[in-house]
């Protein structure tokens, strides 16, 4: 089979494209920077300059191809310029699934978010629950618009699965989590903010997920494939635990994360702020569960994500390693 992939370059597009090869398929790539995808080519996948944004550049490369993985996707918290949401999520999202439905494509999968739920308040949320409201960042709300236009084109016809990842781990995380984790490890994280919580999943996990969505996902659904749910300090003590580096003494009540973000809303708009203390950074730290409910992925695909005490130590040892630290 030959397989169209956006967002190669990324973390999860990036090891999508290679369980595609290790299993044999032809996979073509767009990427903005050629020059960045030489280990995806020297694997064999077949780099083609190119944008989401531009939806031209991809007629080409995706023409004649058996399906389409779009998961290239924005995801910064905390940035001035949130400009890029808009562009990439939403319009990149249109440009990809337009393309698709012009040239026929048999199949689809699109790479969503349980983000596009928000605060679910300590639910673990099903593929039918329905946010309405606020969203509390740009990333949220554009990838929200975009779940919609997904869900749009398959009212249309266009035969697209969409899967729903939560909060996802593992070698080569270029996320806000890794930074976090790097923190925790040198012994720089300020505080840990209490009740927050996410569905955590190996990268291997939502790779394979993602596969099986295109093999077996029901044309038109919805999979969340998220891990096992946690709280961001349980999966700080379990860094403390495999790492001997203690965990921050200090923690952040929803309350008090909250009227920190309102502070800073007035103060960025005055003087440069780092993303991990901007007002949106904050908020979506105060108490925020991003959780849902895999029951249906497990069912209908056979996803099956590993527990996190087998799957982030080894992420937990491999940032050790990379920082040159020894268990304390």
């Amino acid at each position: 089979m030959k397989y169209f992939v956006t967002g190669a370059t990324g973390f999860v597009g990036g090891r999508v494209a290679r369980m595609l090869l290790q299993a044999g398929h032809d996979v073509i790539a767009v990427v903005r920077a050629p020059e960045k995808a030489r280990d995806l080519a020297a694997l064999g996948v077949d780099i083609r300059k190119g944008d989401v944004t531009d939806k031209e550049s991809m007629r080409a490369p995706m023409s004649g191809v058996d399906g389409v993985y779009h998961i290239a996707g924005w995801y910064k918290i905390g940035t001035k310029d949130k400009s890029e949401g808009a562009r990439i999520n939403i319009d990149g999202t249109r440009n990809v699934l337009d393309l698709m439905q012009m040239l026929k494509i048999p199949k689809g999968v699109y790479t969503s978010t349980l983000a596009v739920n928000s605060d679910t308040r300590g639910i673990e949320v099903d593929e039918t629950y329905r946010f309405t409201g606020t969203h509390i960042s740009e990333y949220d709300r554009t990838k929200a618009e975009a779940h919609k236009i997904a869900e749009a084109y398959i009212a249309q016809g266009l035969p697209l699965v969409i899967v729903q990842p939560g909060l996802i781990y593992g070698p080569g995380d270029t996320s806000a989590l890794r930074d976090a984790l790097r923190q925790a490890l040198t012994r720089k994280l300020p505080m840990m903010p209490q009740k927050t919580a996410y569905s955590w999943a190996h990268i291997d996990d939502i790779a394979q997920g993602h596969i099986a969505a295109m093999e077996r996902g029901r044309i038109g659904e919805s999979y969340n494939i998220c891990g096992p749910s946690h709280t961001f300090i349980e999966g700080m003590r379990m860094v403390e635990a495999v790492s001997g580096v203690k965990a921050p003494s200090m923690t952040g009540a929803p309350g008090m994360l909250k009227a920190m973000s309102a502070v800073m809303s007035v103060i960025e708009k005055l003087v440069p702020v780092p993303a991990n203390y901007s007002s949106e950074f904050l908020r979506v730290s105060a108490g925020v569960t991003y959780i849902g409910n895999n029951a249906k992925a497990r069912r209908e695909l056979g996803f099956n994500p590993r527990a996190l005490a087998d799957g982030w130590p080894d992420s937990i040892r491999d940032e050790m390693k990379d920082l040159g630290l020894t268990r304390q």
